[in-house]
């Protein structure tokens, strides 16, 4: 049986429109409260009725979602809503960015070795301005926003596949395959 908190973490978590933070939900219950254990607690009562959904832990926060296995259903569902698709060049980009942040369009185009449009990455929320460089023309500076986390599922971008795992990854000479369906949110 749940409990309130459970069911109002619950409630937080069907509404939020990106990911719960610990301190979101403290400040909703006005107390203090182990999110982690509560959100294990859901987990274990999803898992024991056997119901369609779990939470994870995506971009420093929770998300609840729907398991795996109902995926065909879902995509049937909103099928006629885009795909977000991303180019080669796109994916390039982004990698860079990820893995260097923050970082100017300039040091994007000298590694790339062309010129760089980032206007399609800002506009799907994958990227954002967070600052400028100190130096000459003052450039801005591009980082990855939280919807880049929640997009790849990671909690952090300290979960992004290290230069070994990369390598193994690319000599493979096999599609990468990166096509995800935008959250219906």
């Amino acid at each position: 049986m749940l409990s309130p908190t459970h069911r109002i973490i619950l409630a937080l978590l069907m509404v939020a429109r990106e990911p719960l933070t610990t301190s979101q939900a403290a400040v909703c219950l006005g107390e203090d409260l182990d999110l982690e254990a509560i959100i294990n607690e859901l987990n274990q009562f999803f898992d024991e009725n056997a119901l369609p959904m779990i939470i994870q832990p995506l971009a420093e926060g929770y998300r609840l979602l729907t398991r795996s296995e109902y995926a065909q259903y879902i995509t049937r569902l909103y099928q006629s809503r885009g795909r977000l698709r991303l180019s080669r060049s796109a994916l390039e980009t982004l990698a860079i960015i990820a893995y260097k942040q923050p970082v100017t369009k300039v040091e994007i185009d000298a590694i790339r070795g062309v010129d760089t449009n980032l206007k399609p990455l800002i506009e799907k929320n994958l990227i954002q301005i967070k600052g400028r460089q100190d130096g000459p023309g003052r450039p801005l500076l591009y980082g990855t926003t939280s919807y880049f986390l929640e997009y790849f599922g990671l909690k952090s971008l300290k979960d992004l596949p290290q230069l070994p795992e990369l390598e193994s990854l690319t000599s493979s000479n096999e599609p990468l395959g990166i096509e995800t369906t935008l959250n219906p949110n």
